[in-house]
């Protein structure tokens, strides 16, 4: 009997490990931060910007990364030191990139430097979802799903334009097109004004399709009157 009770035990000892094991893997992460920047507020910024060394980017919405999250609103982050980033995996995308995932750091570079940090630090998080370039990829297709100009203008915002809006108006129309309703931080330029500068949406686990937000980020507030400035009136310096 003592011999019987010992391996009952073990078995549920096996067991449980087994389940959390699995429970582990499953909960690696709950949901993305799909995540895009408006290039003139971000060289609106204190730090000011540097055009990448392929130019001038467009007056576009332009990806900062794809961030896994929990629903209790923290997130895991350079979870496989083993894995850094490898530009040849990315070789076939770089002219993507370098037009919908521009750097505008300082000094200019190439975008391999901004896609290695967000690949190491967020996209190792994702591995049972994508490999390298399969991270790389699924944001690309999310930019172009949510394609947010278009959003704008089927409301009849046209950014550049040197108007301002209402948080309301551009929540709308952001919403309107996608379906759910996103995040957006400002920042403040030097005349005071606020300015969109980055828009959160929510990803499902497979970072595929677009969800309710499970826990909106912490974000810089916005005031009522937002606009989304031309490269003309930011601050930046071609590094070329």
């Amino acid at each position: 009997m003592n011999t019987n009770t010992n391996g009952r035990s073990l078995l549920i000892i096996v067991l449980f490990i087994q389940c959390v094991a699995i429970l582990s893997v499953a909960k690696e992460f709950d949901f993305f931060y799909f995540v895009q920047q408006w290039p003139a507020s971000y060289c609106d910024s204190r730090r000011g910007c540097c055009y990448p060394k392929t130019g001038k980017p467009a007056e576009d919405f332009s990806i900062h990364g794809l961030w896994p999250n929990y629903v209790d609103g923290t997130y895991p982050s350079n979870c496989d030191s083993s894995n850094p980033f490898d530009d040849s995996k990315v070789s076939n995308l770089e002219s993507v990139l370098e037009k919908e995932w521009p750097t505008l750091a300082c000094p200019s570079g190439d975008g391999l430097k901004f896609w290695r940090h967000e690949w190491e630090k967020h996209g190792t998080c994702a591995e049972s979802i994508f490999d390298e370039s399969g991270y790389f990829e699924a944001a690309l297709s999310l930019k172009k799903k949510a394609n947010l100009l278009h959003a704008l203008a089927n409301a009849g915002i046209k950014p550049a334009d040197g108007k301002f809006h209402t948080m309301g108006q551009i929540k709308d129309a952001i919403t309107k097109a996608v379906g759910y309703a996103p995040f957006i931080e400002c920042n403040v330029d030097s005349k005071g004004n606020h300015q969109v500068y980055q828009v959160y949406q929510c990803v499902d686990a497979s970072g595929s399709k677009f969800i309710e937000c499970p826990v909106m980020p912490h974000g810089r507030p916005c005031g009522n009157k937002i606009e989304l400035p031309s490269f003309s009136s930011a601050s930046s310096r071609d590094e070329l």
